[in-house]
């Protein structure tokens, strides 16, 4: 059924090259809106970036409802949608870019290989009730939930396209006269008083499209839009071939009166018990499921089909009460709802002022799950695994990390006020002893760790999360608003810094900064201008050279000691980096885009360009200094460059064919010999990183977590973060460290692949939001230390000789 919507111009005939500063790589979709590109940040996380059809760009009323759902998605947070990384709404084309996120939609699947499974319908609810109750409470209500809106990820489903969504607060509170919305899926408030459109339209949407889940088609069906309407807004559903146990609950989504249908809250109870949920006293009851027929705590992916439930799975105690749910479902939902709290703010109108109240607060010892705190059920999300730490030091932060798995689950970061940090002055360095963990003395002769503020920032004032360098027995760091800081690696003391530019909105995410050449090279925050600054404690930061970026492509490549920048034909110029001055000028064919990386001593550099149809990839690799071509070899598959082994082969990353993000295994090629050999993966991993020493490479999904030893070590383990950082090997080879989305450390042993500890999470004060870019740990060449930062604007040094006491 076609959306009431116009559809715009022919997608095939809008091919930008670029978003913003986001080179548009291949079309995804396209809607009534834009067309939707996957592309990737200069960090090389994929995204998804919608770009609006031509003849919309110069309408203001379209161009009022871009920028509302910009502002929707924004709102919500990414656990169940696509988080928003960037977005100009007032470009020429108004675009927006989220994470790119792997997976079919509702529809897709359902058209691919027919209905859901009931189990899979019964997760599919659950998920997507956790989703309108965190879209609900950020005060949004999305008004367009249908298969095509519903991705089926890994980590269970998420909801997209707020391109119809109204912000409780929006100012855009009028329709025009237009039907907005899939009849099929819409609610009778839509088409009867779209004015009026609450929070209770989404739960009706909800129940049709867990009708088209487990039937292949909706409640209200009819080739013409018009007939749809007129059945939605009078006749009732048609719930033939539902399961059994779901009809009474999908049959009070679909109430006519929006006043009738559960609040999310009612439904993932209602999930969670067998029979009816009656109210008593105002007190919502239900009879307790039998364990294999609940759904289990942690989403689990709707289109993975489980093992069948034991014989009692279906409960025993609904056989004789269904009929009765059904004809009672009215009075119980209604009598539910008076003692759940909808978000105020998104409030239907048909609310009184008294049923207006605020969400009770989670009782106090509750972790994520609304389990006890101090539970003996081993800790989920980013808690640390019982071996990674001291019994003192779990407990200490098994909440605290139950927390964090929420705050910090795919790259969200929350504001959280952490006792005894708010009232530390910025700028203090603080330092502690290793073993003890009491405060030390700076000047003592053996190493402790430590972590500092690099900026004081005012009372309200956001963290911004530094991104650091190492060379020259010191750390340099930027981050938005600071050009460059020089830290001491032993003690973390501030010895100089450099204030930047005012922050801007159009700023680039800042990366971290090159030491090359004795210089250290920064960007400004624009991204135009390259800068050298003289990293010396007597220098201060000077400037020693610039070098105007503006008719380069955003990505700038230091390869050892050469700077690589790459128009966008394909020109690529050489510079020293110690003296700006140019080494060489040319083009090379197969790699369009110029993205050499080296690895290792750096003699050599890697670009690697993927077929159009994902088949081959065509490996180049360069004497950086001289321009010169040393070989040049199609490989089969989606590959990426990782790293080089000891004997000089190349490893590289294989994507799987049908999803771009997902890697399967991995590729060594010995250019020596030409040999070619594909190494598998223990499981396919998301958003892979990865890192090479001898001739074992370390793949990470840093999405997910999984991290795995492919090569002469083989070994597979799951780390708890959901979103990580490209991961780094100690000079020694004995340890791999990365960081998490919540700021902490985690160190690996590389041979037996076990966590050997992690530091405690270290979140932003006062600021929520995507990290687009995860600062990556650094070694000291020296060993014996390891130094990251963290979104709470902290710069920290671990002794890396015992992780175990982090």
């Amino acid at each position: 059924m076609p959306p009431l919507r116009g559809s715009g111009t022919d997608p095939e005939a809008e091919r930008p090259l670029y978003a913003g500063r986001y080179r548009l790589d291949a079309r995804l979709g396209a809607g009534g809106m834009g067309v939707v590109h996957l592309a990737r940040s200069s960090s090389g996380l994929r995204l998804a970036v919608k770009v609006v059809h031509a003849e919309f760009a110069q309408d203001p009323e379209f161009r009022g409802r871009f920028r509302q759902e910009v502002a929707a998605a924004r709102r919500v947070s990414g656990a169940f949608t696509a988080p928003v990384v960037d977005a100009d709404p007032d470009a020429e084309r108004p675009w927006m870019a989220t994470l790119y996120i792997p997976g079919p939609t509702l529809g897709d699947q359902v058209k691919r290989t027919g209905p859901l499974a009931p189990d899979e319908v019964r997760r599919l609810a659950a998920g997507l009730a956790e989703a309108l109750r965190d879209i609900h409470r950020a005060g949004v209500v999305h008004r367009d939930l249908k298969p095509g809106n519903v991705l089926l990820a890994a980590d269970g489903p998420k909801v997209i396209d707020f391109g119809i969504s109204r912000p409780a607060d929006s100012e855009m509170r009028t329709e025009t006269g237009k039907l907005i919305g899939t009849p099929p899926f819409m609610a009778p408030e839509q088409f009867q008083r779209p004015r009026e459109v609450g929070p209770a339209a989404d739960v009706f949407a909800l129940g049709s499209v867990l009708v088209h889940a487990a039937t292949g088609r909706g409640p209200f069906d009819s080739e013409s839009p018009y007939i749809v309407a007129y059945q939605v807004v009078h006749d009732e559903a048609d719930l033939t071939g539902v399961p059994e146990d779901l009809a009474p609950l999908i049959r009070t989504c679909l109430a006519k009166r929006p006043s009738d249908r559960p609040t999310p809250d009612v439904l993932m109870r209602m999930l969670h018990t067998e029979g009816p949920v009656e109210a008593h006293g105002g007190v919502l009851t239900g009879g307790p499921a039998p364990e294999e027929a609940r759904v289990p705590a942690q989403r689990q992916p709707a289109h993975v089909v489980s093992a069948p439930a034991g014989p009692g799975a279906a409960g025993a105690g609904a056989a004789g009460t269904r009929a009765a749910d059904a004809a009672a479902a009215d009075t119980h939902v209604r009598a539910a709802r008076r003692t759940e709290a909808e978000p105020a703010a998104a409030a239907a109108p048909e609310r009184t002022e008294a049923e207006a109240k605020p969400e009770p607060e989670p009782e106090a010892g509750r972790n994520a799950e609304g389990k006890a705190a101090n539970s003996a059920e081993p800790p989920k999300g980013n808690a640390a695994p019982p071996e990674s730490a001291p019994a003192p030091r779990r407990r200490r932060w098994a909440a605290w990390a139950a927390v964090a798995a929420v705050l910090a689950g795919a790259g969200i970061f929350a504001g959280v006020r952490v006792l005894g940090t708010e009232d530390a002055p910025a700028l203090q360095t603080h330092t502690a002893d290793s073993a003890t963990g009491r405060t030390g003395d700076t000047t003592a002769a053996a190493f402790r760790p430590w972590h500092t503020q690099l900026v004081q920032r005012p009372a309200g004032h956001p963290a911004e999360m530094p991104f650091c360098a190492y060379g020259a027995s010191a750390l340099f760091c930027v981050e938005r608003g600071l050009k460059a800081a020089r830290v001491d690696a032993e003690h973390g003391a501030v010895t100089w810094r450099r204030p930047g530019e005012p922050v801007r909105k159009s700023d680039i995410p800042p990366g971290a900064p090159v030491f090359s050449g004795g210089l250290l090279h920064v960007r400004s925050p624009d991204g135009k201008r390259l800068d050298a600054l003289d990293p010396s404690a007597a220098g201060q930061g000077a400037v020693r050279w610039s070098k105007d970026l503006s008719g380069y492509d955003a990505e700038v490549r230091f390869v050892g000691g050469t700077i690589l920048l790459t128009a966008p034909d394909g020109m690529i110029t050489a510079l020293d980096s110690a003296t700006h001055r140019e080494r060489w000028h040319h083009r090379f064919p197969a790699q369009p885009l110029g993205q050499f990386t080296a690895y290792g001593d750096g003699r050599t550099a890697y670009a690697a360009t993927v077929s159009a149809d994902g088949t081959s990839t065509v490996v180049t690799a360069i004497d950086p200094v001289r321009g010169s071509l040393r070989w040049e070899r199609r490989l089969p598959g989606s590959l990426t460059p990782a790293g080089t082994g000891a004997s000089g082969s190349l490893y590289l990353t294989a994507a799987d064919p049908l999803l771009v993000t997902r890697t399967s295994a991995v590729v060594r090629y010995d250019p020596a010999t030409h040999r070619v050999r594909r190494l598998p993966l223990d499981a396919p991993v998301d958003d892979a990183a990865g890192v090479v020493r001898g001739e074992t490479i370390y793949v990470l999904a840093t999405t997910g977590g999984t991290l795995q030893a492919v090569g002469d070590r083989r070994w597979s383990v799951e780390t708890s973060v959901s979103r990580g950082s490209v991961p780094v090997l100690d000079p020694k080879d004995e340890r791999l460290y990365f960081t998490g989305a919540d700021g902490r450390l985690l160190a690996v042993d590389t041979r037996r692949g076990a966590l050997l500890g992690q530091t405690p999470p270290r979140l932003a004060t006062g600021r929520s939001g995507y990290l687009e870019k995860l600062p990556a740990p650094l070694p000291d060449p020296r060993g014996g230390r390891i130094y990251a930062a963290a979104p709470d604007g902290s710069v920290f040094a671990a002794n890396a000789e015992n992780p175990a006491r982090w």
